[in-house]
């Protein structure tokens, strides 16, 4: 006879084959839930974060989320974090530009009115403290297949050598045929060249022969008033300024050769301002010459800054006009030529050259201007230095001038390809300024190639680096949460804890005064592995405690009263509780980040004595070791354990030194 179950043995065996199957379909939710929280016991033992250090999130209110582009450490303890439109076409459109300010003392917030739009500006600290802010956004980007007005640049010229001429945002410009384009932007063309040409009259005088007229020049984008082909222009002509008579209309005149609807890029803006950290808000200074949008704007020794780079105000490179500002004035003057592509990463070194770690943020051809070198700036010569592996995935790497500044070695880490790439590289290289012929050397490999670093100088003489991802804008889910120690001293990576949050394009990370490691931002482009969902900009701010604060707190060095500013090669003197256990003494220059470019921060050794209840630095008197400004003043015990920094101003040398190329 055949056996046959009995009905409960079914509804058993059901019943336990049903719970191994739920057991199995749950295995990896179960097992991941059980991971997680093995590893927030693990990372919440005081032994762990003494070897790994530990992150806290910051709680943000909601009306201070914004897209933070850029973040500055103001010399008052608090960050500046800019958004301008924060990538958004919506809120370029309606006008909403956005600034917070954070006090990392107590995580308060403030809004701050925001002028203009900011979003990929350029930033470098002043002597004063002030923060100045160059170029943003006139304009977001048209696709391909998005474009349905022929459009370009429109060169202005204007034939009178005896007035200038402004032409409002809106003006008309016809084509020989008939079609007519409108300016996007307003445009002011100076007034013409006059200049005389002198000969011999009878008697061999000297006198003026004839006037020789040389027009002036100014480019506007301009856009075809209606839709459709006939804007299309392959060929040059000149275009009729429509309203304009008589005279000004014989003077004054566009000129294009092609007007299209391919692609159009970001375009700049001129505007610049420097942030007041006392009174808190924006004030305006003179425009660059140039607009720029993905600018770098690096401090020289003499306190000017130099602006080099970005998108113009029709979308193209700047060609390789980069100009200075004079804080004093407030105004631009002309600087050294020198092509770049967008957001290129230059150092200031020992004797007042410019290095360039070939680090950038992606504008500009992949054969032009991307190869690292030393720039001469008084000279206006470039020495390209050679060394590097991967040189094809030097865009979105990170560079940092290593700690002490005095060694002179600038590090390169990590990258990816040109572009929308998906490669990224491992490698890291220091080249060492010192020698004769320097090039870059192989250093140790990041744990996997990475783009987007965030790489961030300690008061330990270590760098700490943080994020990133292996593709582009964090592609397929690629986000890196791993962050680690550089040693300099012994070449080698060290793991730090794990950050909670991913950050790729549009992250930033900077030193706090307190020795603490802030995080921002981040905008992927997915928000899955399989690339189908849009990603969403990353609002939350996380802060790194390193191992160094989770020592013993009553053994942590401390500074009492002491001067606020110190001449080049001067001394200041600290009350200290326990001097004898001070052995190192830092300044450390805030930082002025964006787009993984931060060429602000250094960190400069300085000279130390004690006495029984004080201690005396020495800072060294080369501007262009210690450039003025301000710096947070930090000293580490044996163990590299930091104070919570002093905030002291490095006064400009009475005589600066001429550092550009006129």
């Amino acid at each position: 006879m055949a056996y046959r179950p009995s009905k409960r043995f079914k509804k058993t065996v059901l019943g336990t084959g049903a719970a191994f199957v739920l057991v199995a379909l749950n295995a990896p939710a179960t097992l991941s839930f059980a991971g997680d929280t093995y590893h927030a016991y693990k990372i919440s033992q005081s032994s762990y974060k003494i070897q790994y250090g530990s992150w806290d999130l910051i709680g943000l209110p909601r009306q201070y989320r914004i897209n933070a582009m850029h973040a500055a450490l103001l010399r008052t303890g608090k960050v500046l974090l800019i958004a301008g439109s924060g990538n958004n076409q919506r809120n370029f459109d309606k006008g909403t530009f956005d600034t917070v300010l954070w006090d990392p003392s107590n995580d308060t917030f403030k809004k701050i009115p925001t002028p203009e739009d900011f979003f990929c500006s350029g930033h470098a600290q002043l002597p004063d403290g002030r923060l100045l802010v160059a170029g943003g956004t006139a304009r977001y980007e048209v696709l391909d297949g998005k474009v349905t007005r022929a459009g370009g640049g429109m060169r202005v010229k204007n034939e009178s050598p005896d007035q200038a001429v402004t032409l409002k945002k809106g003006t008309r410009f016809r084509s020989p045929s008939g079609v007519e384009y409108v300016s996007r932007f307003d445009v002011t063309v100076p007034k013409a060249k006059r200049e005389f040409e002198v000969g011999y009259g009878q008697g061999g005088r000297m006198r003026p022969w004839r006037t020789k007229i040389t027009a002036a020049e100014t480019r506007v984008f301009v856009e075809a008033v209606r839709e459709g082909r006939e804007g299309l222009t392959t060929e040059a002509a000149q275009y009729e300024v429509v309203g304009l008579k008589g005279k000004r209309a014989d003077n004054v005149y566009g000129l294009a050769e092609r007007l299209s609807t391919v692609k159009q890029d970001f375009q700049g803006i001129k505007s610049a301002y420097e942030f007041d950290p006392r009174a808190e808000k924006y004030v305006p200074v003179d425009p660059m010459k140039d607009a720029r949008w993905y600018p770098t704007l690096v401090g020289l020794q003499d306190g000017r800054v130099l602006a080099v780079s970005g998108l113009n105000d029709v979308g193209d490179v700047v060609p390789g006009d980069n100009e200075v500002y004079d804080p004093r004035t407030k105004k631009w003057a002309k600087g050294p030529f020198h092509y770049f592509p967008t957001y290129p990463a230059l150092f200031l070194t020992r004797g007042g050259k410019l290095l360039f770690t070939g680090s950038n943020a992606g504008y500009g051809p992949k054969d032009k201007g991307r190869a690292p070198g030393l720039w001469d700036l008084a000279k206006n010569e470039f020495k390209k230095v050679g060394g590097l592996t991967d040189p094809d995935q030097l865009e979105t790497s990170s560079s940092v001038l290593l700690p002490p500044a005095q060694d002179q070695k600038v590090m390169v880490l990590g990258g990816g390809g040109v572009g929308e790439s998906k490669l990224s590289t491992g490698r890291t290289a220091v080249i060492d300024l010192k020698e004769e012929n320097p090039v870059f050397r192989s250093t140790a490999r990041l744990p996997r190639g990475t783009r987007y670093l965030s790489s961030v100088l300690l008061p330990d003489d270590s760098v700490f680096t943080t994020g990133g991802s292996t593709d582009y804008r964090g592609r397929g889910a690629s986000d890196i949460h791993k962050a680690q120690f550089y040693y300099p001293r012994t070449d080698t990576f060290v793991a730090a804890a794990d950050p909670a949050v991913g950050r790729n394009y549009h992250s930033e990370a900077l030193l706090l005064p307190d020795g603490r490691v802030a995080t921002f931002g981040s905008d992927p482009l997915f928000a899955d592995k399989d690339n189908t969902r849009l990603g969403t900009f990353e609002h939350r701010l996380e802060v790194y405690s390193p191992p160094y604060l989770h020592r013993d707190p009553a053994l942590r060095p401390a500074l009492g009263a002491g001067p606020a500013q110190v001449a080049p090669g001067g001394r200041a003197t600290f009350g200290a509780a326990d001097p004898g256990r001070i052995v190192r003494a830092r300044l450390m220059r805030p930082s002025a980040v964006t787009h993984s470019t931060d060429v602000e921060q250094r960190s400069v050794e300085l000279g130390l004595s004690r006495t029984k209840d004080a201690v005396t630095v020495e800072v060294p008197g080369d501007p262009t070791l210690v450039p003025p400004g301000w710096y947070m003043l930090f000293v580490t015990d044996a163990d590299g354990t930091p104070s919570v920094a002093k905030w002291i101003q490095v006064q400009a040398p009475s005589t600066a030194t001429p550092s550009t190329a006129e």
